[in-house]
């Protein structure tokens, strides 16, 4: 049974104006997510479904990383360019490449830059070909990890972000797939802010124009089709502070870099941190059936940090949601439930919680007084 405990005093704050009303954008679908503690602090149309185009390359990017750590592949392996991916992702296709040469080979390393970079399209393929096989088979790799991820409202049926009617993801979901991507693997993080790439005698600059605006962006990956029109997944690291945002859905690459610029900017100066909870401190408490104590406290993974405006702080309330019965024993650090915070009845964080403390099985009283009350009451 799903519990959930109301935390009614969660902060006495004043102010009743969403801090969304005092900034809007241009794009159809944007989310502006603060990477420390994952709080969105801006949303429109967030789980709306869409078309990724070349942003789903962030999750191709992810499946190669997760098996370069694996051991499975090194940046200095090579695979090989066949003819699928030569004529579908290559300067034949009309789209994004970086030039790769038929039945040449190209080490994982180069053809990584060149997914980030170039947003190259034969480099994806080429990648998911020597990864899988196939693009299909890779494209199971994707989905499988996505859902590892938490990515709930995302499909991908390709490694390129090409248009398919079956392909489509969420604003909210590219940026905790950024996330992912900068807090998992730092090591190659460095290659989004590249600001261009050789290859086959070409060189091409970073698709990302913001990398090199001055504003502190160092990633990660834009988008364009047609029927989806422009977007960008973008961060930015402002003093000890790092931004997400994802813009979608605009109509040209300059507006495209105006509404990602105006959003990160926003986010940096119109919001302060905010710490309800510090390392260590008890959130809540969840009962525990039949343990030697009656309840485990339950506290964040360090503190628990959030961003509100200046000058406006909104009434915030929260709860915490836990599956009962909690049978002992419970161990110290164990996940036991999860934080939502609300905005204005608007969730914008969700924060894992964990046992504070080791409890073990109580007594034959203890079990029997137990029983007694969930005959009685129930877990509710």
């Amino acid at each position: 049974m799903r519990v959930l405990i109301a935390i009614v005093a969660f902060l006495a704050l004043a102010g009743s104006v969403l801090a969304q009303a005092e900034f809007d954008t241009k794009a159809q679908y944007s989310v502006l997510m603060d990477y420390e503690s994952g709080t969105v602090i801006f949303q429109k149309q967030a789980d709306a479904a869409l078309e990724p185009a070349s942003m789903a390359k962030l999750m191709t990017l992810a499946v190669v990383f997760h098996e370069i750590r694996a051991g499975r592949v090194s940046l200095d392996d090579e695979f090989f360019v066949s003819e699928h991916a030569w004529r579908t992702g290559g300067a034949a296709s009309g789209g994004s490449t970086m030039f790769a040469e038929l039945n040449s080979k190209i080490r994982v390393e180069d053809l990584v830059r060149s997914v980030i970079i170039q947003s190259g399209n034969d480099a994806a393929i080429i990648l998911a070909e020597g990864l899988a096989g196939s693009e299909g088979t890779f494209a199971l790799m994707m989905n499988e990890l996505a859902a590892e991820i938490g990515l709930t409202g995302s499909h991908f049926t390709n490694p390129t972000g090409l248009p398919d009617p079956d392909m489509y993801s969420t604003a909210r979901d590219l940026a905790e797939l950024a996330r992912y991507l900068i807090r998992e693997f730092p090591e190659y993080y460095h290659y989004f802010s590249e600001p261009s790439m050789e290859w086959n005698g070409i060189n091409q600059a970073n698709r990302n124009s913001l990398v090199e605006m001055g504003i502190g962006v160092d990633g990660l990956k834009t988008g364009h089709t047609e029927a989806a029109g422009y977007g960008s997944v973008t961060s930015t690291a402002q003093g000890e502070r790092r931004l997400i945002a994802v813009v979608h859905g605009l109509s040209s690459m300059r507006e495209r870099t105006e509404e990602a610029r105006k959003l990160l900017t926003w986010g940096a100066r119109a919001f302060e941190r905010f710490t309800p909870y510090a390392d260590g401190q008890i959130v809540a408490y969840a009962d525990v059936y039949g343990g030697a104590s009656p309840n485990v406290g339950l506290v964040g993974q360090g503190e628990i940090a959030l961003y509100l405006p200046r000058g406006s702080r909104q009434c915030l309330s929260a709860t915490v949601n836990y599956d009962a019965p909690i049978l002992p024993p419970v161990q110290a650090g164990e996940k036991i439930a999860e934080l939502r915070v609300y905005c204005n009845d608007q969730l914008v964080q969700a924060a894992p919680l964990y046992a504070a403390e080791t409890v073990g099985q109580g007594d034959l009283l203890r079990r029997a007084t137990d029983a007694l009350k969930q005959l009685a009451l129930g877990w509710l």
